[in-house]
């Protein structure tokens, strides 16, 4: 059972390191930048309006739609990383499969782009 926990070692010192440096940054940002608070600084900004303000008024729905299309977007995008580290092993019916589903991916940001999806104005 020892051998088994000495895999993890180095492991747990990455971890260590990275909480180290984390708090480092943390703290070291708390000593070194102005704490000049402000009320607009400290107001809710969540989506794209007033947290507490009338619940009944309306409100612009572009915050959400954005945020929607950058979701799909970058989970698509997740889907390169397993498609590149498996390149080599799926051949080029798996490269071209992929073009393809980039090619769509391309067609349907074109078509938002044209829509005035991602306009804000």
């Amino acid at each position: 059972m020892q051998p088994v926990l000495a895999e993890y070692f180095p492991i747990l010192i990455f971890g260590g390191i990275a909480a180290l440096i984390g708090l480092a940054l943390v703290v070291g940002s708390i000593f070194a930048a102005h704490q000049k608070p402000y009320a607009a600084k400290l107001s809710a900004y969540e989506c794209g309006f007033e947290a507490f303000d009338n619940a009944r008024r309306k409100f612009d729905v572009r915050f959400y739609l954005v945020a929607i299309l950058f979701i799909i977007f970058d989970v698509e995008v997740a889907f390169l990383f397993p498609w590149a580290v498996s390149l080599a092993r799926i051949g080029l019916l798996g490269f071209f499969s992929m073009l393809g589903f980039l090619g769509v991916l391309t067609v349907g940001f074109i078509y938002e782009w044209n829509k005035g999806a991602l306009d804000w104005e």
